[in-house]
């Protein structure tokens, strides 16, 4: 560090669970904001000073005055300009010390997967259930932990979503109210996004330092009229059809009305014509043939040490981070037990440009059903 950040940082240095370590740690994180409204605008502040190393900003909106009751990244010398932008220059001039990535744009199906890739932690700060949704899913899929709040009238709540551990949005909503007005329709606070906000930067600097998260499970509420704060327990929901039963994000296609998205949607020309699936006889054959190929396992490592093909095991949880691992220039097969967790893994090398991947299907039990033997398995499937 610079002796300029370290003395900008000097009272964070003599935390217990901070220190210089921590402080390098919080410089080479990357955290997207996606809204950089109401809910933004205090945890990008907070975000920013403390040293976070890489932020991005995602939103297509320009300032209006009518902004200014609540979105406090803002003044009327910025109405007119576009968000991203404003909020960049705002920002700099706070902290200098760290890179503000703008995304001036709208967060689509066709984006979404792209651009979140590219960062560690995710700040929900949207203002309507279609684009939670699309932020839910994605990060579910690229194993990204989704920091949700949201406000109405005089209250909000926060909740941190953690693929593979833990509920995700679709567990609290798994469907939209039929009637779901915004802050402009409803009303709200100023000070509530304002609240909601700085409880979003709060975990996500704890998540950023490696701390676990309070809210991962559970769901704060905040009621500003007579102050209180509560904490419910939320539990995954065995029916949603995305975290539940390792199902495919293929089958969120017949979830829901078509207006919310779903993996499905996200990059549809991958799902239909890249992807591809190979049958347990096809891959024996290749393994009997000593092809060249990588047999990629994105199961648990307890259920690797049940049964396993001798495939290459990089859990799919894991797989935003390990990626590098696997060779490009080579065919990837993925399995899981069944076919959702390969799906998701196939879909996600798609993304990123691994070139020619293929997936089992059936996955270990097809095999395990069509051919009987396995190469490495210590107790019965």
């Amino acid at each position: 560090m610079t002796p300029e950040e370290t003395q900008r940082y000097s009272r964070h240095f003599s935390l217990p669970h901070l220190g210089v370590a921590g402080q390098k740690r919080l410089k080479r994180s990357k955290i997207l904001c996606i809204g950089a409204g109401g809910l933004g605008s205090p945890a990008l502040h907070y975000l920013c000073a403390a040293g976070v190393g890489t932020l991005g900003i995602i939103d297509h909106d320009r300032v209006e005055l009518s902004n200014l009751q609540r979105q406090i990244l803002y003044n009327v010398k910025d109405i007119g300009q576009l968000k991203t932008l404003a909020a960049k220059s705002r920002l700099l001039k706070q902290n200098p010390n760290i890179d503000i990535i703008a995304h001036p744009e709208k967060l689509t199906e066709k984006n979404a997967l792209s651009i979140i890739q590219d960062y560690d932690i995710v700040l929900d700060g949207t203002d309507n259930f279609n684009a939670r949704y699309l932020i839910n899913d994605a990060c579910c899929v690229l194993g990204k932990p989704n920091i949700y709040a949201g406000v109405f009238q005089f209250s909000g709540e926060c909740s941190v979503f953690m693929p593979n551990n833990g509920p995700c949005y679709r567990c609290l909503y798994d469907t939209p109210p039929s009637i779901s007005p915004n802050c402009s329709e409803a009303g709200v606070l100023g000070v509530v996004p304002g609240i909601m906000g700085t409880i979003q930067a709060t975990e996500a600097l704890k998540l950023a330092l490696g701390q676990c998260s309070s809210l991962v499970g559970k769901v704060l509420r905040f009621n500003a009229l007579n102050l209180t704060f509560e904490t419910f327990t939320l539990s995954a929901n065995p029916d949603c059809p995305l975290c539940s039963n390792g199902q495919s994000f293929y089958d969120l296609s017949h979830h829901h009305s078509q207006e919310l998205c779903t993996m499905t949607s996200l990059n549809n020309d991958a799902s239909t014509s890249t992807i591809e699936y190979i049958t347990p006889q096809a891959l024996k054959t290749l393994m009997e043939q000593n092809s060249d190929f990588i047999l990629l396992d994105v199961r648990e490592p307890e259920e690797y040490e049940e049964c396993n093909l001798a495939g290459l095991l990089i859990p799919l949880r894991e797989l935003n981070l390990r990626h590098h691992e696997l060779d490009k220039e080579k065919s990837i097969i993925v399995h899981c037990r069944m076919d959702g967790r390969s799906l998701q893994a196939a879909e996600f090398l798609c993304q990123i440009g691994f070139p020619t991947v293929k997936y089992l299907k059936g996955g270990i039990v097809a095999w395990a059903q069509e051919i009987g033997d396995m190469p490495n398995i210590s107790i019965p499937l």
